[in-house]
């Protein structure tokens, strides 16, 4: 299974992954709504949970599968964060739905801190290396991976995929390390990368009612960048409502207003991304 790194020099090479498949479950009520299906023995019930998905059987046999991917994906996790604190670099897993402004705020970041923090960057995507290629000679690492590249083209990343990518990484020449995840407001929420937070890019555009249509999402978050904040004059957009809808989910989430095309509120959200980088 092709992997594929790019670094400053626009180079790109590739690697090989014989990680094993895995599977995903429809988020339940809390953030690791996995364990709610694995410790439900009903099959009915657990069907309900996590959907028809072809060669799984029912029953026990069916919750010792998510159990065993689950395992492994927080064994891998662990080890992602282990060999990212060895190298003192912190880690941001940052989501969101398509086309919310996730890589136009990351060129603002990376043109910000270029010189200052030594930034790597994994780009999750499910095919093309466009956003890759718009990030690149920007002063970061950049290490592609594309889910449809072997893994059945999945809507999120997980801790296996992310392993292989940190391959294509110099940790020890890095201070920040983005996950730029597959756009996706369900399941990225429900895998543990290794990162160390986690944050999230909220168009205006997407209205106020996502935070509680996607609970797991807003509730996973310890901070929520509403961008394209240059719009609001344009659009009937109901912040206050925005805001009380995502406090009723994560009342602990900082929400940070900013336009990634005009830069506008962009500082606030480099010192929430730095603030560890000085501890």
């Amino acid at each position: 299974m092709g992997r594929f790194h790019r670094h400053d020099d626009g180079t790109v090479h590739s690697h090989d992954h014989d990680g094993p498949d895995h599977a995903h479950t429809e988020p339940g009520p809390g953030r690791r709504g996995r364990h709610a299906a694995a410790a439900t023995t009903d099959a009915q019930g657990l069907a309900e949970l996590i959907g028809d998905h072809g060669g799984y059987k029912t029953g026990r046999e069916r919750i010792e599968i998510l159990q065993d991917i689950y395992a492994e994906n927080d064994e891998l996790a662990a080890a992602n964060r282990a060999a990212l604190d060895a190298a003192g670099v912190h880690a941001v897993n940052l989501m969101s739905s398509p086309g919310s402004g996730k890589t136009a705020l990351l060129a603002r970041t990376l043109a910000a801190l270029e010189g200052s923090v030594r930034v790597a960057v994994i780009e999750g995507d499910i095919e093309t290396p466009l956003d890759a290629e718009r990030l690149g000679g920007m002063g970061a690492q950049i290490s592609l991976l594309n889910t449809g590249d072997g893994f059945g083209g999945e809507c999120h990343l997980d801790a296996p995929m992310v392993a292989q990518a940190l391959r294509g990484l110099d940790l020890d020449a890095a201070d920040l390390l983005v996950v730029e995840n597959v756009g996706n407001l369900v399941c990225p929420a429900e895998f543990d990368v290794g990162e160390h937070r986690k944050a999230m890019v909220y168009a205006i555009t997407e209205g106020e009612d996502k935070p509680l249509k996607y609970p797991v999402m807003f509730r996973s978050v310890s901070a929520v960048v509403v961008n394209k904040m240059d719009l609001a004059p344009h659009l009937d957009f109901d912040m206050d409502l925005f805001r009380a809808n995502l406090t009723a989910v994560n009342p602990d989430a900082q929400v940070i207003e900013v336009s990634a095309r005009t830069g506008d509120g962009v500082e606030a959200w480099l010192a929430w991304l730095t603030a560890p980088l000085a501890s």
